[in-house]
């Protein structure tokens, strides 16, 4: 009995995941399918930006290089 509700169990779930998939694939199949194929999706947006971008200029890093000393102490 077990086997049974758990098969029936299985096959409902993946009945319900193949509705859910085909619905998806029927509202956006177009655009996954462009997507796919590298095409774009439609006309790009625009968004409009106020402002003006600075540039910051940072100093070089200076680095020196040191050699590291083992403790000799430590054992």
């Amino acid at each position: 009995m077990t086997a049974a509700l758990g098969t029936l169990t299985f096959l409902v779930t993946m009945w319900l995941i193949v509705v859910v998939g085909a619905a998806v694939l029927e509202e956006g199949g177009a655009k996954i399918a462009a997507a796919l194929k590298g095409h774009g999706g439609g006309r790009p947006v625009l968004v409009p930006m106020r402002g003006t971008a600075r540039a910051r200029l940072q100093q070089p890093m200076r680095a020196r290089a040191a050699w590291r000393m083992p403790e000799r102490d430590a054992a």
